[in-house]
């Protein structure tokens, strides 16, 4: 009878042991999920860019703000690399694919043969994604690269950046407007808050007439 006893409190001792170390795992595995958490809230999260402290027709003449960003196809284009080539038309517009957006990019499509005639190119800027960019591109058939500056980081830099509103409501955005930068890397022309239906014509007009 006393080893039956010593046995069975063995066996429930073990049973004890058994069914605590479940429970000392999920303690272990919460404070590791607490520990994950507090690293978490503790990385610095990337802050948006802030809005443009200068004003875009004050370029005017001035060397234009560089950049290095990623167009359609993933690739970066700088803007000493598109200025070794000639003029640059660089326009900033809000978003892709929408109805305003759309017309100033088809306006320029049909237009690039006369800009290109005139020793210049056209490229594109918006906050859009990379993949966002080839989609329009590719829709509309455009004959021209697009940059991606999701950052807003460059659309800052050439004061296009700014508090928009809408039906009241005040949100950052791009402001519509067109640089037209010369080989040389100073800005010629600057065409602010840009009306689409015509645009391209006064792009033409001004290369045609730039000194």
């Amino acid at each position: 009878m006393a080893t039956t006893r010593k046995s069975g409190a063995a066996t429930s001792a073990r049973g004890k042991a058994e069914s605590a170390t479940p429970r000392k795992t999920k303690s272990s595995a919460k404070a590791n999920l607490a520990a994950t958490k507090s690293a978490s809230a503790k990385s610095p999260a990337r802050k948006p860019a802030a809005a443009a402290t200068i004003e875009a027709a004050d370029l005017v003449g001035r060397r234009a703000p560089d950049f290095s960003l990623p167009d359609q196809d993933g690739a970066l284009v700088s803007l000493r690399s598109l200025t070794e080539k000639g003029d640059v038309v660089l326009y900033f517009y809000p978003k892709d694919m929408t109805p305003g957006c759309t017309v100033e990019a088809c306006c320029f499509r049909d237009a690039i043969g006369k800009i290109r005639a005139l020793g210049a190119q056209v490229v594109g800027v918006s906050a859009d994604s990379a993949s966002s960019h080839r989609r329009f591109i590719d829709k509309h058939g455009l004959n021209f690269p697009l940059l991606s500056d999701p950052d807003n980081r460059i659309t800052a830099a050439y004061g296009v950046y700014r508090k928009k509103s809408l039906y009241g409501r005040e949100y950052m955005g791009i402001e519509r407007t067109t640089f037209i930068i010369g080989r040389d890397g100073i800005v010629k022309r600057v065409f602010p808050k840009v009306k689409v239906n015509g645009h391209a014509d006064e792009v033409i007009a001004a290369l045609e007439n730039r000194s």
